[in-house]
């Protein structure tokens, strides 16, 4: 692990590690798989604009979102069973967000149940990712089963009232290894079907195309917690979403698995923090690989990016030092590119710092 210095090192790293199976899980995209590679192509689009000999041999990468720290503005965005990329799953990856003190949003669909992420990384912050279920009383029962054991908020997933067509999973067809089970939902047929896990069984059986925005306010009542909405990706329903009661917007195309040939996320972030970025705070996901695309959205007026694919690259490769490893690489590349821009803080990153080539050609200029 010593010779992977970047976030591409580890995703060429865990293609000679993972089998097809497991490869076509976790690097789909729906579809054509555009947006996988539009999301991460945009921020190359953004250009920065560094401002020189301003004083920054002193830096501080410190936060705060949801009104408590984090060490760094990079966290970890919500991806399903992490057992199948290492032994330890989840478990590994709330260990290394608790040392790396950021947040981790643990899936509903992960491979060690809530009660038993809560244990290993007692002192974490923990979020909790809710999809759209049809059964309100199992959503409630697992949000309070995590209010429990200390998660602080609900991430609901606006973007998942039925799975997107992903079309290496349908070629193999993708099945749960043996031993996996997705611990926060024992009971469903999903876990006892003797021919593995079927994305389009659980779509039918469990996802919900009648929901509405009022199930925003609906969790918020019956739950008395923090209610975070992702996969928004327009700023009309960064609207509705907080007149629904959302406490922060989660900027998401769900990494180009649901819908492909959307927005990438980059472009979509500037909208939405125009529209409700004076009234809850704003994040992002989607196609982050250096810390200087994390600058980038920062810039554009996210409080906090999030990572998933690259989370689990580490993951595969080394367990829970891998998950640390990725994380320190974004948090040492954000820091230098910091540094090459002239800002001391995160606070002070602001729009100044970036611009798309077709905004550079519009800058007025004057001396």
């Amino acid at each position: 692990m010593d010779k992977l210095v970047c976030i591409k090192d580890f995703m060429l790293a865990v293609e000679n590690i993972w089998d097809s199976n497991l490869n076509a899980y976790y690097n789909c995209g729906a579809d054509d798989e555009i947006t996988v590679q539009e999301n991460r192509d945009a921020f190359i689009r953004w250009k920065l604009r560094p401002r020189l000999l301003r004083g920054v041999s002193k830096r501080s990468l410190f936060t705060t979102v949801l009104g408590k720290p984090v060490n760094f503005p990079v966290g970890i965005a919500p991806t399903a069973m992490h057992q199948m990329a290492h032994p330890e799953g989840e478990l590994a990856t709330a260990r290394a967000a608790d040392n790396s003190g950021t947040i981790f949003i643990q899936s509903l669909h992960s491979t060690y149940s809530i009660e038993e992420v809560a244990h290993a990384a007692p002192n974490s912050r923990k979020w909790l990712q809710m999809a759209l279920i049809k059964d309100r009383n199992k959503m409630i029962e697992v949000a309070l089963r995590a209010k429990r054991v200390g998660f602080e908020a609900i991430v609901l997933s606006v973007d998942t009232c039925t799975f997107g067509i992903r079309r290496n999973i349908r070629r193999l067809p993708f099945k749960l290894p043996a031993g996996i089970r997705l611990a926060n939902l024992e009971e469903d047929e999903m876990n006892v079907n003797p021919d593995g896990f079927n994305f389009t069984q659980h779509s039918e059986l469990t996802l919900d195309c009648g929901a509405t925005w009022d199930l925003i306010q609906f969790l918020k009542s019956a739950t008395d917690m923090p209610i975070i909405a992702k996969g928004i990706q327009t700023f009309e329903d960064a609207v509705l979403a907080v007149n629904n009661g959302a406490d922060a917007i989660f900027v998401s195309n769900h990494g180009g698995r649901q819908l492909d040939g959307v927005i990438p996320t980059i472009d979509i972030l500037q909208e939405v923090v125009e529209s409700v970025g004076e009234h809850v705070e704003v994040y992002v996901d989607g196609g982050v690989m250096r810390g200087s695309d994390v600058f980038k959205a920062i810039a554009i007026g996210a409080k906090m990016a999030f990572i998933g694919r690259p989370i689990l690259w580490g993951l595969g490769v080394g367990g829970q030092e891998g998950v640390q490893k990725v994380l320190n690489i974004l948090k040492e590349e954000l820091d230098i590119t910091m540094a090459l821009t002239g800002v001391r803080s995160v606070s002070e990153i602001s729009p100044e710092f970036v611009r798309t080539v077709t905004q550079l050609k519009t800058l007025k200029t004057k001396c």
